[in-house]
């Protein structure tokens, strides 16, 4: 998941009757599925949550470049060039679809990314690990961009209207992403020893942060169940890691390449793989920002909104020119 350890202001689930008149009919209605839009009544937890998660996903997607546009100058191919342009596009474009939904919530988009460069809201830990090589490009995109569908497929039945439509969209194109991505790990394993090895330790490199992805284990991640109950969340994280490792490891079996994790056994009882969990301790770190890359991605992303402060400085400019002559005219 792009948005991991988002906190709620609750501290449990309260029945309906505990709720406000108000609350109880939001959760009624919510519970019967309908949309909530902007303009309708909703309570303050439920709002702040939606800024936080958007927010975060909205980062996530705007940091998710760096690692992967590193790579365009120097894709092994012309096509896989574009290709690649393409997909960098659009998670710029996921970024920009997510910060207008967070905007409808009354939070702009200047402020959200004030937050993040002040280490106030985070992005998705797994953008803060290195991108070695050309494998690398196609683990992201198999495995993170596949672990990223794994979640954003239910949010498109999220209850925050302008989050569930902007879903549509980002989905169809993460389809793309992750194929891309499993179209070039074939293209490894199918190759060369030494493309194969590659492909190979690109894997052993990206399975256990891809399975971080989706946050902590359900039983230390306290937050979920309000989330879940306004569902703003559909899924429980460990939900969610279980189904990724399901479809993930025949994909890896076709490719000929070994999940790194000597205790992974098809369990027949649950029709599902056991697994053994990632290092929660390296999962924490990252988050906290000491991560192999996240100095380097947030000096970037501060770089990168300093550099362009004379543009947008202009653009507002020319604005204000434009209205003052309108109000002239009349």
């Amino acid at each position: 998941m792009y948005a991991q350890m988002v906190k709620t202001d609750a501290d449990r689930v309260r029945s309906l009757d505990e709720m406000s008149p108000e609350e109880r009919a939001f959760q009624e209605r919510v519970d019967r599925g309908e949309k909530i839009e902007p303009k309708e009544w909703m309570p303050e937890g439920y709002r702040k949550t939606l800024i936080r998660q958007i927010g975060q996903h909205a980062h996530s997607e705007i940091v998710g470049q760096l690692p992967e546009g590193n790579w365009i100058t120097r894709a092994p191919t012309l096509e896989r060039k574009a290709i690649l342009l393409a997909k960098v596009q659009d998670e710029a474009g996921h970024g920009l679809y997510l910060y207008c939904a967070a905007e409808t919530l009354g939070v702009s988009r200047d402020e959200l990314i004030e937050l993040l460069h002040a280490g106030k809201m985070k992005y998705s830990s797994i953008f803060n690990y290195p991108t070695l090589n050309w494998a690398d490009i196609g683990a992201v995109g198999w495995l993170v961009d596949g672990a990223a569908i794994m979640n954003q497929v239910p949010l498109q039945r999220t209850s925050f209207g302008p989050y569930s439509r902007a879903m549509i969209r980002i989905c169809k194109e993460e389809s793309f992403h992750q194929r891309q991505g499993y179209d070039i790990m074939m293209k490894m394993a199918k190759g060369t020893p030494a493309q194969k090895a590659m492909a190979q330790d690109a894997l052993n490199r990206f399975w256990y942060p891809a399975l971080m992805m989706f946050g902590p284990s359900d039983k230390d991640s306290v937050h979920s169940a309000q989330s879940m109950a306004w569902k703003i969340k559909i899924n429980t994280n460990d939900e969610l890691r279980q189904k990724f490792v399901d479809q993930t490891v025949p994909q890896a079996q076709y490719l000929g390449l070994s999940i790194p994790d000597p205790d992974l056994k098809w369990n027949e009882e649950k029709g599902g793989y056991d697994y053994s969990e990632p290092d929660w301790s390296e999962f924490f770190e990252v988050i906290a920002g000491n991560g192999p890359c996240n100095r380097e991605r947030m000096n970037a992303r501060v770089k990168a909104w300093e550099d362009g402060r004379w543009f947008r400085e202009a653009l507002v400019a020319h604005a204000e020119k434009r209205a003052t002559a309108r109000i002239a005219a009349e």
